[in-house]
């Protein structure tokens, strides 16, 4: 689990737009997300909505997320 003191440092690594690319599985769909990746943090938008939200990761978390992506724990 993430410590609050965590969160907080990633929060404040600043990601500029140039630092985004598009996730290589959305490129053909409607659905798009980009990505970015810097200093031990992940961050992770919507494409079509720049101003959203972004969503900030360390490296313990993506790559949780990234082993549940490939065992199609969020297939619908």
């Amino acid at each position: 689990m993430v410590q609050a003191d965590d969160k907080k440092k990633l929060r404040q690594i600043k990601f500029r737009d140039s630092d985004f690319h598009k996730a290589s599985g959305t490129l053909m769909r409607r659905i798009c997300v980009m990505v970015a990746h810097k200093k031990g943090a992940i961050a992770v938008r919507d494409s079509k909505d720049a101003l959203k939200k972004t969503l900030i990761f360390n490296e313990a978390e993506w790559s949780v997320f990234i082993k549940g992506v490939k065992a199609g724990e969020f297939d619908i």
